[in-house]
C-alpha cells in the first residue's frame, strides 16, 4: 500500500484506539460506563456485593462490570493490532523512501519514521495488555479498585480480604479462591503473549542482522543496525516481562497480598 493510502487510515485509528473500545463495549444494558468515575464506582459496588455473596460467582453488578471489560479489552486488542499492522507498513514506506533520499526531505522523513516506529512499539503494548485484560477481565476491573479505602463498606469488604490473605489464602473462601485463580490466570496470560512476541522478535532480529552484515550501503547498514538493536533491547525487555509474569502467577496469593496491602 502506498503512503497516501495508510496514513489516512493510521490517523483514523490512532483516535480509534482510545475513543472506539467504550463505542463497542457498551451494549446499552450498562449505562455511562465510557465515564470511568461511574465505571470505579460500579467496580467498588460491584465487589462489595460479590465479596459478600461469598459463593465466587459474579453478582449482578460484578458481572455487568466484567462482561462490559472484557468486551472493552477485545476491542481496544483488535483496534490496536489493525493500528500496528497498518504502522508496520506505513513504517516500511517511510524507511525504504528514507534511504532513497537526499537533503531535508530524508531528514522529514527520518522524524516520520521515528515517529512511526515508536507509535508502532506503543500500539504492540496496548495489543498486548488489553489482550492480557481480555483473558482475565475480573482481575483488570479489580485493578480499578481504591485498595487505600479504609471507611464504609468497601473498607470492610477489604479488611476482610486482608485478613482471609494473611492467614491462609489455600483454604480460603470461594470468593477469594476464585480471584486468586482469576489473578493467575491474568498472569500467565501475560507471560504467554511475551513469550510469543519475544519469539517473533528474535526472529525479526536475526534476519535484521543478517541483512545488516551483507548490507553494502553504509546508510543501509546503519538503518538494519538500529533496528537490529531495537529489536534485540526488545526481545530482553518482553523477557524481563514474561519472567516476572510467571513468578506472580506461580504464587497468585502473595501476588494479591501486595495489591491489597494485607
Amino acid at each position: 500500500m502506498r503512503a497516501r493510502v495508510l496514513v489516512p487510515v493510521a490517523v483514523l485509528l490512532v483516535p480509534g484506539v482510545y475513543f472506539g473500545p467504550h463505542l463497542v463495549a457498551d451494549d446499552g444494558s450498562q449505562g455511562g460506563f465510557a465515564d470511568q468515575r461511574v465505571l470505579v464506582g460500579a467496580v467498588r459496588e460491584g465487589f462489595v456485593r460479590y465479596w459478600g455473596a461469598g459463593s465466587g460467582d459474579y453478582s449482578s453488578g460484578m458481572g455487568g462490570v466484567v462482561e462490559y471489560w472484557f468486551r472493552f479489552h477485545v476491542a481496544k486488542a483488535l483496534i490496536a493490532s489493525a493500528l500496528l499492522a497498518v504502522l508496520v507498513a506505513l513504517g516500511v514506506v517511510v524507511w525504504r523512501a528514507f534511504l532513497r533520499s537526499e537533503g531535508a526531505r530524508r531528514g522529514a522523513l527520518a522524524v516520520a519514521g521515528v515517529l512511526v516506529t515508536g507509535l508502532g512499539l506503543l500500539s504492540l503494548v496496548v495489543a498486548a495488555a488489553n489482550a492480557q485484560g481480555a483473558v482475565a477481565p475480573f482481575t483488570s476491573a479489580l485493578t480499578m479498585l481504591p485498595v487505600g479505602t479504609r471507611g464504609g463498606e468497601l473498607g470492610g469488604t477489604l479488611a476482610q480480604v486482608r485478613a482471609q490473605l494473611a492467614t491462609d489464602p489455600h483454604s480460603a473462601s470461594p470468593a477469594l479462591a476464585e480471584m486468586v485463580s482469576d489473578n493467575a490466570r491474568y498472569h500467565v496470560s501475560m507471560a504467554v503473549i511475551a513469550g510469543v512476541l519475544a519469539v517473533g522478535l528474535v526472529v525479526a532480529s536475526v534476519v535484521l542482522w543478517r541483512r545488516f552484515a551483507n548490507a553494502g550501503d553504509r546508510r543501509t547498514r546503519r538503518l538494519l543496525g538500529a533496528f537490529g538493536a531495537l529489536g534485540t533491547v526488545l526481545v530482553c525487555a518482553v523477557l524481563v516481562v514474561g519472567v516476572a509474569n510467571v513468578t506472580v502467577a506461580a504464587d497468585s496469593a502473595r501476588g494479591l497480598t501486595d495489591f491489597f496491602g494485607a
